[in-house]
């Protein structure tokens, strides 16, 4: 038999003892004989009306991966501040942007240089190239028009994706992030490009079109696989991986998702797909493709079957190409409510998507009780993005349908969208779901494991069962705490999704002993708020 994952009983008591109408107790819990799970429970249970504490231990949780992460969004406003001021740009007061010193920079003039930016200048772009300090109605703007305002105004400096997926690489670290799927064009628009200079010979013809760019796509694909290798040995150099002294950085892996812009006419969007889709196949690097933009744009509104049709042509081609899609990116009243009830359900059942990102409007879905068991069935798991789903839609807890998706056994992830523009982490969209929700530290693991079993890595899964709560025959008798038995060490050699789930247990293993070694040294750490006198262990 398998090994079991078994539910944490001390969090099943608690459970039990508040449905019954009775105030929780204290926690008392004697280190000595609970296991160091079962204390890392008690712990997070514990803390959760505390968010000072909180934001320490959920900081050193183990989160396995950030799987909806735009890297242009991921960069912090600072950043690209310090690279604008290197390269001698300026910042246009009036449309709020970082642009080239074309015309010469001029203070008098609303162009001051961004070098030399003093402390009021510095905030006012700081807020214009992110989230920061926007506050929904005091400006005509909303905060869906601020969020995606944002890309353009640092557009002058989010092309050098070195440094970039070092900043990334470096912050999922510092995160407990081992694995991170990266939204970007491989080929820099170029396939947009192809679509524009051929849209005389767009006649709707999947077929017929795919033949005239047939030709064009080997140079394309060697020039975007060459830009990818200057980018992660630019990385590899920030980070110091191949020096004695690596950062933490060099440790997560980074994959990519190749965008589509799905705001441009059909025959661009089309090029764009055909090219990510043979980009996936040339390179085990871009590992899947996703449609980017704002969803509720005029162009995609009225293109969106359409882009579901031309996926499904693509899959049939490319059968193990991986697709996840934005897909409910919406609320009542943002687009006509016929818009709200076929997007998710076309994402999945049309174009085959293995992920949708955002998933907000579910419950607008045609036959959304339906939806939500196909997806369960199909195991689709739905990337969260709680930061941005409230800067964004305004949705927020009770209106956000995070339990919903639980409740009928849909897998979630907790992402970041672009945490840079929101000024958010990886911890603080855990923290959110532990506050706004009520996750307990088993849901949080059951979040984290599920990242990774559900990203698109080769090989196959460390967990096997229903709800993934048994290893794998090989692995049965393996402890996290220790190496692996040599059968299991074999299947983990031959699947890179199980040896970072495996890498996620054993990371799982460290803080739980960490945290119960502190609540040994520290017991007054599971006395929860305005509760005195808790008694030593």
């Amino acid at each position: 038999m398998a090994r079991m994952i078994r539910p944490i009983g001390f969090a099943v008591l608690l459970l039990l003892a508040a449905c019954a109408g009775r105030p929780l107790p204290p926690v008392a819990i004697d280190p000595g004989a609970a296991s160091d799970e079962a204390v890392t429970a008690a712990l997070f249970d514990a803390i959760a009306d505390q968010p000072p504490l909180l934001q320490t231990y959920v900081r050193r949780l183990p989160k396995g991966a950030d799987l909806h992460n735009h890297l242009s969004g991921t960069i912090y406003a600072e950043s690209y501040i310090g690279w604008a001021a290197k390269a001698g740009l300026c910042f246009d007061r009036e449309r709020r942007a970082l642009v080239a010193p074309k015309p010469p920079c001029d203070s008098r003039r609303g162009r001051p240089p961004v070098a030399g930016a003093d402390g009021a200048l510095r905030a006012v772009m700081i807020d214009a190239l992110s989230m920061r300090n926007f506050v929904p109605g005091t400006t005509a703007a909303s905060g869906r028009d601020q969020f995606f305002a944002t890309f353009s105004r640092f557009g002058a400096v989010s092309d050098d994706w070195g440094p970039m997926l070092a900043e990334a690489a470096r912050r999922g670290a510092d995160n407990g992030v081992l694995h991170m799927e990266l939204m970007i064009s491989p080929d820099r628009g170029r396939s947009r490009g192809l679509g524009r200079a051929m849209a005389a010979s767009w006649t709707g013809d999947f077929d017929a079109f795919e033949q005239r760019l047939a030709p064009q796509l080997p140079p394309l694909i060697a020039t975007a696989r060459a830009d990818l290798d200057r980018a992660e040995t630019g990385k590899r150099d920030i980070l110091g991986c191949d020096t004695p002294r690596p950062q933490p950085g060099c440790a997560v892996t980074v994959r990519y998702i190749a965008q589509v812009v799905r705001l441009l006419p059909p025959e661009q969007v089309f090029a764009q797909t055909v090219t990510a889709f043979a980009l996936a196949e040339a390179d085990p690097r871009i590992v899947g493709l996703n449609f980017v933009g704002a969803e509720d744009d005029g162009v995609a509104l009225r293109d969106y079957r359409l882009h579901m049709r031309m996926i499904a042509h693509q899959r049939q081609r490319h059968p193990d190409v991986a697709v996840a899609l934005h897909a409910g990116e919406l609320v009542a009243g943002m687009v006509p409510p016929e818009e709200l009830r076929f997007h998710i359900r076309e994402a999945v059942e049309v174009a085959g998507a293995r992920r949708i990102g955002q998933g907000v409007a579910i419950m607008h879905e045609d036959d959304p009780i339906g939806l939500l068991e196909e997806m369960a069935r199909r195991e689709v798991l739905v990337e969260i993005n709680l930061t941005s789903n409230d800067g964004i839609l305004g949705v927020t807890g009770a209106h956000h349908p995070l339990p919903l998706y639980r409740r009928f056994g849909v897998p979630v992830a907790l992402s970041t969208d672009d945490e840079g523009v929101s000024r958010s982490d990886l911890t603080q969209e855990y923290i959110r779901a532990v506050q706004e929700f009520g996750l307990d530290y088993e849901d949080l693991k059951t979040i984290a494991r599920d990242s990774l079993t559900h990203a698109f890595l080769p090989g196959a899964s460390l967990w096997e069962g229903d709800f993934a709560r048994s290893y794998v025959e090989a692995c049965e008798e393996a402890d996290p705490a220790s190496p692996p038995p040599a059968a299991c060490a074999g299947f983990l050699a031959g699947s890179e999704k199980a040896t970072l789930q495996w890498r996620l247990e054993t990371a799982f293993a460290a803080f739980e002993e960490a945290v119960h070694d502190e609540v040994a040294r520290h017991p007054h750490l599971l006395q929860r708020a305005g509760v005195q006198g808790v008694p030593a262990p």
